[in-house]
């Protein structure tokens, strides 16, 4: 007589899916994602910004100064003193060289301070700099 055998496959495990794969690419996504966003250095205040009719959104990596109604200068969530300004800006514009500086002063800021800040950050060697408006509705 004949037995019959059935055929078994030497791997326990083939009811199961492999997930090395998919998580290889899910990390490589990660990694990828983590190192082509652009960072925004933040002020790190809040700002009551006038409003202009041609404001216009940036959405690449800048430097921003803000400057709160009191004349205080905060850059990168620390307080500044305007003697310093230039070398912070520097420092900054060195770590990233296409970030615009945007300049968020409060609209009860003083026009003086404002100047100020402005020459430090020319003195800084910066030239493409602006000044952070609200949009007005149109």
């Amino acid at each position: 007589m004949m037995r019959r055998h059935r055929y078994q496959p030497a791997d326990d495990d083939s009811g199961e899916i492999n997930l090395t794969p998919m998580l290889d690419i899910i990390f490589i996504m990660l990694i990828f994602f983590i190192v082509t966003t652009s960072f925004v250095k933040e002020a790190g205040i809040e700002v009551n910004r006038p409003s202009a009719q041609t404001a216009e959104r940036q959405e690449h990596g800048n430097i921003v100064v803000a400057i709160k109604a009191n004349g205080e200068i905060w850059i990168d969530k620390r307080p500044v003193d305007i003697r310093a300004v230039r070398a912070v800006v520097a420092r900054l514009r060195a770590e990233n060289p296409l970030g615009t500086v945007i300049i968020a002063a409060d609209r009860d800021a003083k026009v003086s301070i404002l100047t100020r800040v402005m020459d430090q950050i020319r003195l800084a060697g910066v030239t493409d700099m602006a000044i952070a408006a609200t949009a007005e509705p149109r």
